[in-house]
């Protein structure tokens, strides 16, 4: 049973190219099926979330990241009566267009299409990665996704405006998103505030006296955990407390994005899509201490001074291999060589860039004499 204000896949505006329904597979299954098996998926195991492997293969990647953002996705939608099937496809595809190295390859990469007069944005890459650079299919480029996985592809974490970005018109730009989308964000932050300080804390990198002195949401619990256990480990006690910390966090989002679909009277979703804001949100008093654990996580693990060398490695290579191919255009594969006769050389390469694994950036930049 769908809640009124639900996407509803036999509403679904379809493909660009239309396709014949599966026997036993939705049209939003399928779209989740086809972003699991795309290449560029694939490439999310070997991608930075926030540590290299050089610190543990148990630490997030992107991949590993994706797939907990599409677990506490499900679990929220099918609590809110939302479409299931299509908030996991938006989970998985969600993170699909970031660069390698992680914040500070997108932000290497941004800033040298910055300074040339463009930029980069990892929402409108999986765009293109979805519509264009996947081949996988005879009668169309990209995976000929719905509609509304596209949609929430571009919406779920930033309004777009026409004015700014004319060629996302199609996109409904002047509505918010179904719940279904607007959830993504949202869940994103719940998995990467837990998941980093988890990983931060067996890094060694963050302390729990300091965790426990910042991290409101976390302390909390930790109180709890310290009095029922208080023979264990302090790592068994940190589990403890963070994943009731991020069950606080989802049940919040649960209620409180229920509360507020109450209060607003939305009934369907063209409801949601025309009231003023999104509908999806954390009661104020979570979303404040969300916003002071992600204060924390950037002072104490991502800004910190051991993971400094990695970022200014990171940065050094994506802006000496960009700047590299920008001058010698010849060193591109041939078929980006073949994409420069129809589009600007500096998007061809913040294509090849983005599209590439931490190793084969690494080998890249080598073999281009660029190290």
């Amino acid at each position: 049973m769908l809640a009124p204000y639900a996407v509803r896949v036999e509403d679904s505006r379809g493909r660009r190219h239309p396709e014949p329904p599966h026997p036993y597979r939705n049209a939003f299954q399928r779209d989740r099926d086809r972003v699991i098996h795309s290449r560029a998926f694939r490439r999310l195991e070997n991608k930075t979330q926030v540590f290299t492997r050089r610190y543990s293969d148990h630490f997030r990647t992107r991949l590993t990241h994706t797939m907990e953002v599409a677990q506490i996705s499900r679990t929220i939608a099918a609590a809110l009566d939302l479409n299931v099937d299509l908030t996991e496809a938006l989970a998985l595809v969600h993170d699909i267009g970031h660069p390698p190295f992680g914040h500070a390859g997108e932000k290497a990469l941004d800033a040298a299409m910055q300074r040339r007069g463009d930029f980069f944005d990892h929402n409108l890459q999986a765009l293109r990665i979805v519509d264009d650079f996947e081949l996988r299919y005879a009668e169309f480029r990209g995976l000929n996704l719905t509609f509304e996985v596209r949609e929430g592809i571009v919406k779920h974490s930033h309004d777009y405006t026409s004015a700014k970005h004319p060629e996302l018109a199609e996109y409904l730009l002047d509505l918010r998103p179904p719940l279904e989308a607007q959830l993504i964000d949202l869940t994103d932050e719940i998995a990467y505030t837990t998941a980093d300080l988890d990983d931060g804390y067996e890094a060694k990198l963050l302390k729990l006296e300091d965790v426990r002195k910042h991290v409101r949401a976390f302390e909390r619990y930790f109180v709890e955990m310290n009095a029922r256990y208080p023979a264990a480990p302090d790592k068994l006690k940190f589990n403890e407390a963070l994943k009731r910390m991020l069950n606080g966090f989802v049940t919040d989002l649960i209620e409180n994005t229920g509360s507020r679909v109450a209060l607003a009277g939305a009934n369907s979703l063209d409801d949601v899509r025309r009231l003023p804001e999104r509908l999806v949100a954390f009661s104020p008093k979570v979303e404040q201490e969300r916003r002071e654990a992600k204060a924390y996580l950037y002072r104490a693990l991502y800004e910190s001074k051991p993971l400094l060398p990695e970022k200014v490695k990171a940065e050094k290579v994506v802006t000496e291999t960009f700047d590299f191919l920008v001058a010698n255009p010849g060193a591109l594969p041939p078929s980006y060589q073949e994409k420069v006769e129809h589009e600007k050389l500096v998007r061809v390469v913040c294509d090849y860039i983005a599209g590439m694994t931490d190793h084969y950036i690494q080998d890249v930049h080598k073999r281009l004499g660029t190290a």
